[in-house]
C-alpha cells in the first residue's frame, strides 16, 4: 500500500471528496485536508463532509437533460457522490432530491473508512511543493488559501455571490389553502403548490421589493461595489427588480400546475420541495434570498398557506469564488504552467452540485495518472464530462462566467434527428454514454476504492 504514489486533495466537499475516490480507485493513494470542524465557513454548519448548502435537488435525472446526462456518466464511472444521492433520495418528481444529512453522512462515513484516504482536519493556506495536488476548497475559499492562489499561483480570482432558500416546517403549512401537484402532472405530486390571485401576488410582490436586505459580512464588503449574481441561484429580491413579470415566468410561473379545487391554474404559484425522506422539511423552490431573517418571515408569510410558517432555516447570502480559468486550467483541470496542481469544484467555473463534482472525478482521475507518471485522460467533449472540461479551459464568447451542464457545449450529432429537442438530446446521450463506457471498460476506473 505504501508502494503507491499519493494525492494531496485540499477541501472535502462534493468535488474534493469525489476526486478522493476517484484518485483511490485509479491507484493512488489519498491525503485529504478539510478545515472542519476546526473551522467553518459562514455557509456550512455541521462536521460532515459534502455538505448541501443551495438545494437539496441534484435537478433533473432524465438523460434527454444534460445535468441528466452528466449524472448518468458518473453513474457509470463509479461515482460516489451519485452513490450517495441515489442511497438518499427522497421523492420529487422527475428530478433527484436528497436528504441532505444523510447524504452528507453516506459520503462522510464512505470517506473515514477507506483505508487508502488520510483526513488532515486542518485549515490549509499553502499546497505542499513538489507534490501532486487537488485543489477543492469551493467558492468560499478561506482568506489565507485565497491569497496563497493569488500570490503564489498566479490565480486570478473573481467573486459573485450565491443564496440559499429558506426551509419550513411541513406541519406550519395550511394544505387547505396548499396542495399537492407536479407540473403537467409529471411523475408524483411530489410539490405542494401555494396560489395566488393577483391581488395577492400584486400584494407579495410590492412586499419583496420593498423588504429590508441583510447587511454583507466583512469578508464580502469588498466586493459589493462589484456584486455578481450568477442567474442559477439569484435571489428572489433581485429576480423581482427586474420586472413585474419576472417572478411569474420564473420560480412561480403557474403554467401546468392545475389547482384540483378550482380546476385551473392561478395567477402565479410557490412551489415547495422535500428536504427530508419523512417529508417534515420543504424548501421554497426557487427562494434564494438575502433578506433579513425578520423580513423574510414578514414577506415569505404573505403567500397563501404559509401564513404560519415555522422557518427551520432562513435563506442566506455568501461569497463565491472562481478562476478565470480558459488559459489558466487545461482539459483535465490541471494548471498549464504546473500540470501536478489540480484544481476542482465551483472555483474552476463549474455551476452546480453535480457539476462540481463532475470536474472532481476528472481531477481524480487525472491527478492519481500524474502520480502514476501516466498521461492525462481527456475525455471527449461528445460527453459531458469532457464538453464541461473543455468549456472550463477554453471558455466561450466574451467573459468568462460559470457555465452550468447543457446540451449547447456539446459538438452536434452532425445529422437531423426526427422528433424534436427531445429525440435529439436522446441521440447526443446516447452517443456520450456510448463513449463513457468505452472508458469505464478501460484503465480509467479498474480499482476499487473500497
Amino acid at each position: 500500500m505504501m508502494d503507491q504514489p499519493i494525492v494531496h486533495i485540499y477541501g472535502a466537499g462534493l468535488a474534493g471528496c469525489e476526486a478522493a475516490w476517484q484518485a483511490v480507485r485509479n491507484g493512488a493513494r489519498v491525503r485529504l485536508f478539510e478545515m472542519k470542524p476546526e473551522k467553518y465557513t459562514p455557509a456550512h454548519h455541521t462536521p460532515d463532509f459534502a455538505e448541501l448548502v443551495c438545494s437539496n435537488s441534484l435537478r433533473s435525472d432524465s438523460v434527454s437533460n444534460a445535468v441528466g446526462l452528466l449524472k448518468e456518466e458518473m453513474r457509470r464511472l463509479g461515482s460516489l457522490i451519485m452513490e450517495a444521492a441515489d442511497a438518499t433520495r427522497v421523492p420529487a418528481g422527475s428530478a433527484l432530491a436528497v436528504d441532505r444529512v444523510k447524504f452528507s453522512q453516506y459520503i462522510t462515513d464512505k470517506i473515514r473508512s477507506c483505508p487508502m484516504i488520510e483526513v488532515v482536519s486542518a485549515e490549509a493556506d499553502r499546497v505542499e511543493d513538489g507534490c501532486v495536488t487537488v485543489i477543492a476548497t469551493g467558492p468560499l475559499t478561506s482568506d489565507r488559501m485565497a491569497n496563497y492562489m493569488q500570490t503564489d499561483l498566479g490565480c486570478e480570482g473573481l467573486h459573485f455571490f450565491d443564496a440559499a432558500a429558506p426551509i419550513v416546517d411541513y406541519a406550519s403549512i395550511n394544505m387547505d389553502v396548499a396542495y399537492f401537484a407536479s407540473r403537467y402532472d409529471k411523475g408524483d405530486a411530489d410539490y405542494i403548490n401555494c396560489p395566488m390571485t393577483k391581488e395577492q401576488y400584486d400584494a407579495f410582490y410590492e412586499a419583496l421589493l420593498s423588504a429590508e436586505e441583510a447587511e454583507l459580512k466583512e469578508f464580502d464588503r469588498e466586493s459589493q461595489k462589484s456584486l455578481k449574481v450568477f442567474e442559477g441561484c439569484m435571489p428572489v429580491e433581485v429576480m423581482a427588480r427586474r420586472g413585474y413579470d419576472t417572478l411569474r415566468y420564473g420560480p412561480l410561473k403557474p403554467v401546468g400546475l392545475i389547482d384540483p379545487r378550482v380546476g385551473k391554474e392561478a395567477y402565479a404559484v410557490v412551489q415547495l420541495r422535500k428536504e427530508n425522506v419523512e417529508a417534515t422539511m420543504f424548501n421554497l423552490v426557487g427562494f434564494q434570498t438575502h433578506l433579513t431573517f425578520p423580513e423574510q418571515r414578514r414577506v415569505f408569510r404573505m403567500i397563501p398557506g404559509l401564513e404560519n410558517a415555522e422557518f427551520l432555516r432562513y435563506g442566506i447570502m455568501h461569497r463565491n469564488t472562481y478562476l478565470n480559468s480558459p488559459g489558466f486550467l487545461q482539459a483535465d483541470y490541471s494548471m498549464q504552467s504546473r500540470p501536478q496542481i489540480f484544481f476542482a469544484g465551483q472555483m474552476t467555473g463549474v455551476e452546480g452540485y453535480v457539476e462540481s463534482a463532475g470536474s472532481g472525478l476528472v481531477a481524480g482521475i487525472n491527478a492519481a495518472r500524474r502520480a502514476k507518471g501516466e498521461t492525462a485522460r481527456i475525455f471527449p467533449e461528445e460527453t459531458m464530462l469532457g464538453a464541461m472540461a473543455a468549456y472550463v479551459s477554453r471558455g466561450g464568447v466574451g467573459a468568462f462566467v460559470p457555465m452550468n451542464a447543457n446540451f449547447g457545449i456539446v459538438p452536434p450529432l452532425g445529422y437531423r434527428v426526427k422528433g424534436g429537442k427531445t429525440a435529439k438530446n436522446e441521440k447526443l446521450a446516447e452517443r456520450a454514454l456510448a463513449l463513457i463506457e468505452s472508458i469505464a471498460g478501460g484503465d480509467a476506473c479498474s480499482t476499487d476504492a473500497t
